[in-house]
């Protein structure tokens, strides 16, 4: 990922195809090998609060609250949803022009799954988590479920988790806006 190289790997959702999220031509190679119009948005993963705060100008209070909430048993705001949750924040910064959306968002997770997050840690930056299909088509929850098209594009397929066979969901998807705003855009 450092030489511009895109991977697939497994996820705290589904298997994901990933490259450095400051890498406007690795981003670029992402949306091409989805076959995926590069107005649709792709989110990044990252493996801590510090992390996600070099990518965001200026992450909202309820958006530490709702981190907080999700990290914990108890319920904010009547929100609690206990999966891997992606947050759409403005004022994204630090990125590949290319992976922010026109209103200047970005959709981040800060990922707890052992994989992911310790991928995220080692590479020290952010990472593009993208579903492992092409545009239109089923989410890779497995390995097995990744076609072979896809398999072909990437410059390297991570081992872990390749023998797993259980059922795995996208995250679901929250839009934060700075003036306090919430909207629940996938449950």
């Amino acid at each position: 990922m450092r030489k511009g190289g895109v991977i697939l790997y497994p996820t705290d959702t589904v298997w994901g195809i990933g490259c450095d999220a400051t890498n406007a031509e690795a981003v670029k190679r992402v949306y091409e090998i989805k076959q995926r119009d590069d107005s649709k948005a792709l989110i990044c993963l990252v493996d801590s609060d510090a992390r996600m705060q070099r990518y965001i100008r200026n992450v909202p209070e309820v958006a530490w609250q709702l981190i907080d909430s999700l990290n914990s048993p108890q319920e904010l705001s009547g929100i609690c949803n206990p999966r891997p949750t992606t947050l759409v924040l403005d004022g994204a910064i630090n990125l590949a022009p290319n992976l922010i959306a026109e209103d200047g968002s970005i959709g981040i997770r800060i990922t707890n799954e052992p994989f992911s997050k310790e991928l995220c840690y080692r590479f020290q930056k952010a990472i593009v988590s993208t579903s492992a299909n092409i545009s239109g088509e089923p989410a890779a929850q497995n390995y097995c479920d990744i076609d072979q098209r896809i398999l072909d594009a990437v410059d390297y397929v991570c081992w872990s988790r390749r023998q797993e066979h259980k059922p795995h969901t996208p995250s679901a998807i929250i839009r934060l806006r700075e003036n306090g705003e919430v909207a629940i855009i996938r449950k």
